[in-house]
């Protein structure tokens, strides 16, 4: 089996790194649009036209299915890759709201979303959890974590400042979503902040439990071949790859 992990940056190898420890692939690809991160600010015919390009740039592979990553693209494009592409595309929108499902039973628990403007903005993740019957919902924009995961700041001073910024209106909820990949790489200093109560729900872990539940894959390669592409400056791309996924 060959899938392809799109994303817009580096944040997509949190999911690669859920894949290489659940063993569901003998071959990925990966492709970071480095040179026009982050996609998060941008408008949503944009979106679609890069995400469109993605699709074409997988074509050379002959995979047998492609993960969207980015949780910008899987809210305003996945349609649109779905129509475009020659096998399957999954989204870490609709996998992170059915993760969230199956962790919290209680439909008037607190959930709180977090992401770029443009994931908040589109309220993928407030719409199908409504539908599955959630009623404590809220979204919140938080921008400025991706740059500086972007930048390898995954502690300090700049780090806590951003998040007390962002979350000190915000009452301790029963679910919180990291709606975009850069965020699982700040998610010890997030999960300190709000305490052991709260449940964060990853983006990577939540794709793996969508294809195991809802594809039947099953964890059956020892090895997986790895190989990374990026718009702008691979040998970056390379490196932190080895660096976050420990290879």
């Amino acid at each position: 089996m060959k899938v392809g992990v799109f994303d817009s940056g580096i944040g997509g190898l949190t999911v690669v790194k859920s894949l290489l420890h659940h063993k569901l692939f003998e071959e990925i690809i990966y492709f970071g649009d480095t040179a026009r991160v982050p996609y998060g600010s941008k408008d949503k015919n944009t979106i679609i036209r890069y995400a469109i390009e993605a699709v074409e740039f997988f074509k050379n592979f002959e995979l047998d299915l492609i993960i969207v990553a980015c949780n910008t693209v899987s809210a305003y494009a996945l349609s649109e890759m779905r129509e475009s592409a020659n096998c399957p595309v999954v989204g870490v929108v609709e996998a992170g709201a059915l993760a969230t499902s199956n962790a919290i039973k209680n439909k008037n628990d607190s959930i709180l979303i977090i992401g770029t403007n443009a994931t908040i903005n589109s309220k993928a993740y407030t719409s199908i959890l409504k539908q599955k019957g959630f009623t404590k919902l809220q979204a919140k924009a938080t921008p400025l974590f991706v740059p500086l995961v972007e930048e390898n700041i995954f502690d300090g001073a700049i780090l806590n400042e951003s998040i007390k910024h962002y979350f000190k209106d915000i009452q301790t909820p029963q679910a919180l979503i990291l709606g975009c990949t850069h965020f699982p790489l700040i998610s010890t200093k997030i999960q300190n902040y709000f305490g052991d109560t709260t449940k964060l729900i990853h983006s990577g872990d939540a794709i793996v439990e969508l294809l195991e539940k809802e594809y039947n894959f099953k964890n059956n390669y020892t090895k997986t071949n790895l190989q990374f592409f990026a718009s702008e400056n691979p040998e970056a791309l390379r490196k932190t790859a080895k660096e976050w996924l420990e290879i």
